[in-house]
């Protein structure tokens, strides 16, 4: 959805829900246990499958690409991740007097930000915030009703943007930092003197190729800008100008179909150069695929964080919690994103039962309160700072995988958290592909 389309499928719902609130009285204040005060998305009865029925519950929801949209792949392990993480959480002794639902108001997007808005109006009377808020797009739909309502939401996606949102609660760094971090490393590393960004238009391609143009800059290096469309069918002309163009490097920021299209393609025809793809490119999936031969020899993974198979207590216990069946089902990082965008929500809530304040308002002054963040190994504590500018607070740190068949979801990591010289000296004061 262009962006023209999509401010008017924002402002369509933005006045359906104004016109239901004013429809209602605002929501009763209660107290509950240890005299904490809430109001939506807090009941004092216990979730639907509590652990302990003594405890009251904490309902965020889950609007996700469940069933037909291009991420569905990641979608759904995400959303297993984040059920993994909170029944973890729950087990242990919950969050003050409250377990935390994830599951009861989980709905589907198909990754359409039209549907995307009307699966979030009907879940928003019932849940204290978002628990996830899959893609870009979509999020940006809604994004001026969360903020109007305080509603904190965590985005299953990493686009620059969401640092200067207070109401997103996002976990490592975003598509333009990750990919200043890839290039730097292209140059460093692989000796680059070109490059190259095959991506998708809108917030998460766009915010790539912009990261990757600013340090082929940096670095003066040739840039070659080649949007393309998503789809198998749509990535010729994409293959035909890469070729052509011969970088060094192609940041590479599609869905895993079209990722695995692109350098299978571009490898048949000759090419030689290194692909380094932005997190939602990779799936394990695609080593069973006619491009794995290509995909091994060219292919290049950046990320927020570490693969699956990493050895921190982190990961540990999402493999603990996930289960070796549920896995081999379908393995893929999305169990890891989704745990790992878990660790900030809980340190908040926890925070805002401290301050006996389970407010929509109260969750977002405990959000804006996080310095650190406990991800237990599988991102440093400075990773969860939330308050204070943009520029101060978000995380340039990202690592490099490379594809490694035996590991769990194919790639293994190949060089740790750092921070290439352009993600450190660059001076964040909007979106980057803004």
């Amino acid at each position: 959805m262009n962006r023209s389309r999509r401010t008017v499928a924002v402002g369509l719902v933005a006045a359906v829900l104004a016109v239901a609130g004013c429809r209602n009285d605002a929501p009763e204040t209660q107290e509950g246990s240890e005299g904490v005060k809430f109001d939506v998305g807090v009941t004092k009865e216990p979730c639907p499958s509590a652990v302990d029925q003594a405890k009251g519950c904490i309902y965020l929801g889950v609007i996700s690409d469940l069933t037909e949209g291009p991420f569905k792949a990641l979608g759904v392990p995400v959303t297993e991740g984040q059920k993994a993480f909170w029944k973890r959480v729950n087990a242990a002794g919950g969050i003050g007097g409250y377990e935390v639902d994830v599951v009861k108001y989980t709905k589907d997007n198909k990754y359409n930000p039209q549907v995307h808005n009307e699966v979030y109006a009907e879940i928003k009377p019932n849940v204290l915030g978002l628990a996830q808020t899959l893609g870009s797009p979509p999020t940006a739909a809604i994004l001026a009703d969360l903020k109007s309502s305080n509603v904190i939401a965590v985005p299953a996606s990493w686009t620059s943007a969401w640092a200067f949102e207070d109401v997103i609660l996002e976990s490592g760094t975003n598509y333009c930092f990750e990919s200043m971090n890839s290039v730097d490393y292209g140059v460093e590393t692989l000796k680059a003197k070109s490059v190259a960004a095959v991506h998708f238009p809108g917030d998460y391609g766009d915010d790539a190729a912009a990261g990757a143009k600013l340090a082929a800059t940096g670095n003066g290096l040739t840039f070659t800008d080649i949007p393309t469309a998503a789809g198998q069918e749509n990535q010729g002309a994409a293959i035909t100008k890469l070729v052509a163009a011969k970088p060094d490097v192609v940041v590479l920021a599609t869905g895993p179909t079209e990722a695995a299209t692109i350098v299978g393609g571009a490898a048949q025809a000759g090419f030689k150069g290194k692909f380094i793809g932005v997190s939602p490119t990779w799936n394990p999936a695609l080593l069973k695929s006619p491009a794995a031969p290509a995909l091994t020899a060219l292919y290049l993974q950046s990320g927020p964080w570490a693969p699956y198979g990493t050895d921190t207590p982190g990961h540990k216990a999402l493999r603990e919690s996930v289960g070796d069946a549920a896995f081999k089902a379908a393995p893929s990082d999305g169990y890891t994103a989704g745990w790992v965008w878990s660790y900030p929500m809980k340190a908040a809530l926890e925070k805002a039962v401290e301050s006996k304040d389970l407010t929509r308002p109260g969750l977002l002054a405990a959000v804006k309160s996080l310095t650190t963040v406990d991800y237990e190994g599988m991102l440093p504590a400075e990773a969860g700072k939330y308050g204070g500018e943009p520029n101060d607070r978000v995380f340039r740190q990202s690592l490099i995988s490379k594809v490694d068949a035996p590991s769990p979801t194919g790639v293994a990591v190949e060089k740790d958290f750092f921070t290439g010289k352009t993600a450190a000296d660059y001076d964040f004061t909007k979106p980057c592909y803004q």
